[in-house]
């Protein structure tokens, strides 16, 4: 939760440096400290002027003002019913991309359900490489762009420049990126592995969504003749992917990254953006492995259970209804083998559900031929012969006219 919370405070600190700016609010820095942002006025005017702005655009907030020396400061912390929303947002947002993540894998009935307040539960049944499986679900990649600080270069000692931050290559360079974010992964529609057209290395081609589109746009239209670094972030710990030139502006909403990957990672990696991020962190703090010998015991207790029932059933219809059970029991048998030559065609899982469905099914489809059968009867009882059973008199309206039927 500390993660979905600093993540939280990272955003608000941002949002605010955008409003005080675009409401001509002077300010001289915005800074976080863990779950505190601080913002640095000139005068107590300004600072006045810039608290009831901020107010009224963040009402999660709580802010105070404070004075230390000369400098005049205005504080910002979450408040209690913030935090907690957030924490039930982080949940259900990590529930939601778990799930993303687990269809992208081809799982067959997964279980994925919130337990206790911040725990997840996933069962996968049937899968292989729990290894892999792990590492999808754990990992917290997200995509940022920015671009690159290119009027300072860095070397060993070198202090970083305010408002930017330094991040490694895929060569193992160290380069300067500045801190504000022209583009986050959350406006990804689609994500497919790929090739690059001109080298031919595997690549991740990317589309964007409208808003994306035209924040991209701009950003590539403003910045002609700059480098533009797309940041890809695993775990907290962020890396250039590639950091390519703008030529020009860029619109259509498609856009590739490559630099160094092979095609499993470009795999995952689109896996990832396309399942969407993780609004917190997770850890495996426990993991469970069921055989197969549990499982092929149920198997064979749901089939012996499937052959029971149709016996039964069977001894029944035709010692009942004797030539007419016979008929029932032959149109169940078929019902029975139809039923399961398409599951086979549809390549479906069998579970214990299912075989229970199955069940189901045979005694739903014999109380159609029971009806059928006691209706006969009643007729035959109130002295009506199967030859006028099958010919009424169509001037009677005492005697509804009968088809014996099959089960679907």
């Amino acid at each position: 939760m500390k993660g979905a919370l600093d993540k939280a405070m990272e955003a608000a600190s941002g949002d605010m440096r955008s409003i005080l700016r675009d409401q001509n609010i002077a300010y001289s820095g915005v800074s976080r400290d863990g779950r505190v942002v601080t913002v640095k006025f000139r005068d107590a005017d300004t600072r006045s002027k810039g608290a009831v702005e901020l107010k009224q655009r963040f009402g999660g907030l709580a802010f105070n003002d404070k004075n230390e020396g000369n400098e005049i400061l205005l504080l910002a912390t979450l408040k209690p019913e913030e935090e907690k929303r957030i924490q039930e947002s982080a949940v259900q947002q990590n529930l939601i991309t778990l799930r993303n993540r687990v269809n992208e894998l081809g799982v067959a009935e997964p279980i994925i359900q919130q337990q206790g307040i911040d725990r997840i539960v996933v069962q996968l049944p049937g899968v292989l490489d729990t290894a892999h499986a792990k590492d999808i679900l754990g990992r917290t990649a997200t995509l940022e762009v920015r671009l690159v600080d290119d009027e300072h270069k860095f070397s060993e000692g070198f202090a970083v420049p305010f408002g930017t931050e330094t991040f490694k290559d895929r060569d193992g360079s160290m380069l300067l990126v500045k801190k504000t974010v022209l583009l986050t992964g959350e406006r990804i529609n689609d994500a497919q592995p790929g090739f690059d057209s001109r080298s031919n290395e595997p690549a991740v081609h990317i589309n964007l969504d409208g808003a994306g589109t035209r924040k991209f746009k701009e950003a590539t239209r403003e910045n002609v003749g700059k480098r533009m670094a797309i940041v890809l972030f695993e775990k907290g710990k962020g890396e250039v992917v590639t950091a390519p030139v703008i030529r020009e502006e860029i619109g259509g909403g498609r856009v590739q990254i490559s630099g160094q990957m092979n095609t499993k990672e470009a795999n995952d990696i689109s896996l990832l953006l396309r399942a969407g991020a993780l609004a917190a962190p997770m850890e495996i703090i426990e993991e469970r492995t069921v055989g197969p010998s549990l499982g092929a015991d149920n198997i064979v207790r749901g089939f012996r259970s499937t052959q029971i029932g149709f016996v039964a059933i069977a001894i029944f219809m035709i010692s009942y209804y004797l030539r007419f059970g016979a008929v029932s029991v032959l149109a169940l048998g078929a019902n029975l083998l139809l039923l399961v030559a398409l599951l086979s065609m549809l390549q479906a899982t069998l579970t214990l559900p299912g075989m229970a469905g199955i069940a189901l099914t045979l005694g739903m489809a014999i109380d159609a031929n029971v009806l059928i059968n006691e209706r006969i009867r009643e007729e035959l009882r109130n002295g009506n012969t199967p030859k006028h059973l099958s010919m009424p008199d169509m001037s009677m309206h005492s005697v509804p006219y009968l088809i014996p039927t099959l089960p679907l």
